[in-house]
């Protein structure tokens, strides 16, 4: 399989490299950036998780790739598509998702990679619609779901206490290709 990689004004978007993880997680598996992920990841969960995000790339062709910052090099989270598989939720539909290190919060890094990466699911890998994933709590992500288009679909909320043990609920959010279309 061809390598992925994609390039936006900012960011590159490509799959995963040895060197990768270790600056990803420790940028990323920190109290205030797992806060809505189910909290700080012990050494087995990061391998677990490791193990996922390159099962996705190697059996679906697509995965959360990871990010890169063009102007010094610096990863600085992860974006991409895999396939909804969170138990009770729904199945087998693409899924946008996003993580990005705390300081490149607030910097529009996260709409520009998932704008790329709604832009690859649509065009490059057929999607008919993408789902994206949270809880009620995060506000930052469904406001950028928001912003990218994504419309709340109550109908597909469903209960886990797998990311807000607290709230024990994930709200999904949809776009279709069609949709998309309408914003280019």
């Amino acid at each position: 399989m061809a390598e992925f990689r994609i390039e936006t004004e900012r960011l590159i978007l490509r799959d995963w490299q040895e060197d990768d993880w270790e600056p990803f997680f420790a940028g990323t598996n920190t109290p205030e950036g797992m806060r809505w992920l189910g909290g700080v990841m012990d050494s087995a969960k990061i391998a677990w998780q490791r193990a996922r995000l390159e099962s996705y790339a190697r059996d679906n062709g697509h995965t959360f790739w990871v990010l890169q910052r063009k102007a010094d090099d610096r990863v600085i989270g992860m974006c991409g598509l895999k396939r909804a598989n969170q138990a009770g939720g729904p199945q087998g539909d693409f899924e946008i998702g996003w993580r990005l290190v705390r300081d490149a919060w607030g910097q529009g890094f996260a709409k520009e990679a998932a704008v790329a990466s709604l832009d690859q699911a649509f065009t490059r890998f057929g999607a008919p619609h993408v789902l994206a994933l949270t809880v009620p709590g995060n506000s930052a992500s469904w406001g950028l779901m928001e912003r990218l288009g994504m419309r709340r679909r109550t109908d597909l909320d469903f209960a886990s206490k797998d990311f807000d043990p607290v709230g024990g609920r994930i709200i999904v959010y949809s776009l279709d290709r069609r949709e998309w279309a309408k914003r280019a």
